[in-house]
């Protein structure tokens, strides 16, 4: 399937530092993609912890349930990431397949199997042929590089038209610090969790019991608020990874202490990046779509309200067909179940207030409204005059396109 470069895509795939303490490598595995790399393999040193978030599918794939089992322990010494077959609905032959490419990883690296975590995407319902993915592992340990951060996030990458990475620097009492992210993700996407495959590493110096609190709540604000098409992946896995090899910093007492305020606000923006650039690349997307909720009983109340606008097929193609069409927002705020003041609702496109006090606005000027419906970003906000609580969701169009990607995936 050819598929063209998403007109939202970034102008390039951003610079990004290699991480003390991280290796990695890439190989054409041969499972299904020709011409490209498909499996990843990320070796990190002694010491390093990890803390991650998984899909709450109740029909998850082995790689999920593998890594739900060995995060509790904390530590990790390898990743290891195949694109084109998730490993879902396998029976036991998806058990032994994930144990084989958990086994094969740690010889590899010189470590225990119970320190790899793996993660697959691709094509539900397929026996997996681990036996093409452990050959190549093999051999991967001589392809190793300190920064292939390109060609690690194509690794990943299944109906992606474009790679996906972001970077920031903190630091920590003074220390600088790098957090780098990859990620995949087009389709199948309605987080309930993180969303499809994201992968994070800091050389900073932090216990899994500080990671795994702070992981899961900038999760919830960034990849948590994000849909393309209101389907929750079998396969949802955000993992941080930490190596401790940045210069010696303080230790945190815990998740919330003061010294983590840079270095939490940089994780968030390096999360949000990655979660919107999914969004960006949403199958047959046109056009970004960020929905402001405000006035909402809670902040959990506000997500949930802007998930079902920004899931509502009939708000998706009204973007798509550059219609500002107030009536789907007040619609979707309707079905969410949460509460909401008809009465009291105001509707904006692109900043200009369409509908207030539950009613259209008499007389308002349509042309800027038009105007900003053309462009390639649609900017929606409801207040639901309730409360206090806001959030913010992202989501993309819904055109033709996302149609012609999915009757044929198979293929």
């Amino acid at each position: 399937m050819d598929l063209k470069v998403s007109p939202l895509a970034p102008e390039r795939f951003p610079e990004m530092p290699a991480i003390a303490g991280l290796r990695l490598a890439v190989v054409e595995s041969g499972l299904k993609y020709k011409d490209r790399p498909d499996l990843l393999l990320a070796a990190f040193a002694l010491g390093t912890t990890v803390a991650g978030v998984l899909t709450q599918s109740t029909a998850p794939g082995a790689p999920v349930d593998w890594c739900r089992t060995h995060l509790s322990a904390g530590v990790a010494r390898a990743l290891v990431v195949n694109a084109g077959n998730a490993n879902v609905f396998t029976g036991a032959k998806g058990r032994v397949a994930v144990e084989a490419m958990a086994a094969a990883s740690a010889s590899a690296v010189g470590c225990r199997p119970a320190e790899v975590m793996v993660a697959s995407t691709g094509v539900i319902g397929e026996p997996l042929e681990h036996e093409k993915i452990t050959a190549k592992i093999a051999k991967l340990p001589a392809r190793f590089g300190l920064d292939q951060w390109e060609l690690a996030a194509k690794a990943i990458s299944t109906t992606d038209t474009f790679t996906k990475g972001a970077h920031l620097t903190a630091d920590i009492a003074g220390v600088p610090v790098n957090i780098v992210g990859i990620a995949k993700g087009s389709g199948m996407i309605a987080p309930d969790m993180a969303t499809m495959l994201a992968f994070v590493f800091t050389d900073a110096k932090l216990d899994a019991s500080v990671l795994q609190p702070m992981l899961k709540r900038n999760a919830d604000t960034t990849f948590n608020s994000i849909t393309v098409d209101g389907d929750t992946s079998t396969s949802d896995t955000l993992l941080l990874f930490a190596t401790g090899k940045a210069e010696p910093h303080l230790t945190p007492a815990d998740h919330r202490d003061p010294l983590l305020r840079g270095f939490e606000k940089a994780l968030h923006n390096v999360l949000e990046d990655l979660a919107i650039q999914i969004a960006r690349d949403g199958e047959g997307a046109q056009k970004l779509i960020q929905i402001n909720v405000t006035g909402a009983a809670s902040k959990r109340a506000a997500r949930k309200i802007g998930l079902a606008i920004a899931n509502s097929p009939l708000v998706k193609t009204a973007v798509a067909g550059e219609d500002a069409n107030w009536g789907r927002v007040v619609m979707a705020v309707g079905k969410s179940g949460e509460k909401a003041d008809r009465d009291a609702m105001t509707v904006a496109f692109g900043g200009i207030e369409i509908a207030r006090d539950g009613a259209q606005v008499e007389g308002f000027d349509e042309a800027p409204v038009t105007a900003h419906m053309n462009g390639r970003e649609v900017l929606i906000e409801t207040d639901v005059g309730v409360g206090r609580g806001k959030a913010t969701v992202w989501t993309c169009d819904l055109t033709h396109g996302y149609i012609y990607i999915n009757a044929d995936y198979r293929s």
